[in-house]
């Protein structure tokens, strides 16, 4: 196909033959520029239309026209994309199944790049996975897979470290996370397994509203206390088989409740016991307000069933407390209280294992009155101490307390 004439040469020879002498024929002047007379002739038509004196379609509107007409077909490509991946990924939501899609769809007209645009896929993985659709990686994974169900359907009763060894013994080596991986996409569990979730009971409704909405602010002493009994453990390196919130000696278990004034962080009040009851929260409130007349202080916990019970409730209305709950599993709601906790967790419970409950009852309670009391600076108090700063901000309750 002959390329075309440039559109300032076609101004040009219409110019000349429409300015041509008397009698002069167009064929003459269409074979002085090179070119035929029906070329010319359709120049000068369209030469006419573009000045408005004959009826038809400018170049302008043919551009548009055509930049349109190549609008609706990319539009209406971009759409079976999408209705064919949708059906695709309904099937099976695999991101590998979308490059079959592309090739299918490139033999159905729709250009390679339109597709991989709207499926927001790149180039380069697309062709290589042409080249070569099962990886060695992927091929691996299959034989190892592959030798862990023959492991599991000989002995059902198996977990993925044995079957892992079964697969080792068959010459698929892998470390035990692969395997647990590989069991856990395909679901290989042991029959003796046990799911592992909550003991089938439902958190208690809240006998309060949350009226802190974790803002852990306070204008004054009394005016927000923080209780909570803490999810800490025994230290990390002796495995302690006991549930949360309990510290465990040589002796048994131990329990911690304390209240925490949000003005200064102080520990305003707590309790210890080897038992994990309502008595244990009721015996920290009732220390606490034995130290402090906070009548109208408002006391947030979280939803426990210590803080539920009936003798915690007649506790606060008759101290004239005002109680507060945050919601079922939401430790933000009470964080302030848990950074405390993670503090004496890392400060006293993960350094040393006591033999006695009363030898981690002295440790604790010594590292809260003479460490986070009088000795651990605060970076939001201005790198004071609890005692410090209630001293200078409320000298009077400070010495009372």
């Amino acid at each position: 196909m002959p390329a075309p004439y440039p559109q300032e040469f076609r101004d040009d020879v219409v110019c000349v033959a429409r300015n041509r002498e008397p009698g002069q024929k167009l064929s003459v002047i269409a074979k002085d520029f090179g070119i035929s007379e029906s070329c010319l002739t359709n120049w000068m038509r369209q030469a006419d239309v573009e000045d408005g004196a004959r009826p038809g379609k400018t170049r302008e509107e043919s551009s548009e026209l055509c930049d349109a007409r190549k609008r609706i077909r990319l539009l209406e490509q971009e759409n079976e994309v999408l209705r064919r991946a949708a059906a695709y990924l309904s099937q099976a939501n695999l991101p590998e199944r979308l490059y079959p899609l592309v090739s299918e769809l490139a033999a159905d007209g729709v250009p390679v790049a339109v597709s991989l645009r709207v499926l927001k896929l790149s180039r380069q993985p697309y062709y290589r996975w042409r080249k070569q659709q099962v990886t060695e990686s992927e091929l691996v994974e299959a034989y190892r897979a592959n030798a862990l169900f023959d492991a599991h359907r000989d002995d059902p009763e198996f977990g993925y470290r044995f079957l892992a060894g079964e697969a080792e013994a068959a010459g698929e080596s892998m470390c035990e996370r692969t395997a647990w991986r590989i069991c856990r996409d395909n679901q290989w569990w042991s029959v003796f397994g046990k799911k592992r979730g909550k003991n089938g009971k439902r958190p208690g409704p809240p006998v309060h509203d949350d009226l802190i909405k974790r803002d852990f602010t306070a204008d004054d002493v009394n005016e927000i206390w923080l209780t909570d009994i803490p999810p800490l453990r025994a230290p990390r390196m002796i495995a302690a088989g006991g549930a949360p919130s309990e510290h465990w000696t040589d002796e048994g278990k131990l329990y911690l409740c304390a209240i925490k004034d949000v003005f200064s962080g102080r520990i305003v009040g707590y309790s210890i016991s080897d038992r994990m009851k309502a008595r244990l929260a009721v015996n920290a409130l009732n220390n606490a307000v034995t130290r402090r007349d906070a009548a109208g202080c408002i006391v947030h916990s979280d939803r426990g069933s210590q803080f539920r019970a009936r003798s915690f409730v007649h506790a606060l209305n008759r101290h004239h407390l005002i109680g507060s709950m945050g919601k079922v599993g939401a430790a933000g709601d009470n964080a302030a209280m848990e950074s405390f906790f993670a503090l004496l967790q890392k400060n006293v419970l993960d350094r040393k294992r006591c033999r006695t409950r009363e030898d981690l009852r002295i440790a604790i309670i010594t590292w809260i009155e003479r460490t986070y009391h009088r000795r651990r600076r605060q970076a939001r108090l201005g790198r004071l101490t609890p005692i410090e700063y209630e001293t200078i901000m409320n000298p009077t309750v400070s010495l009372a307390a």
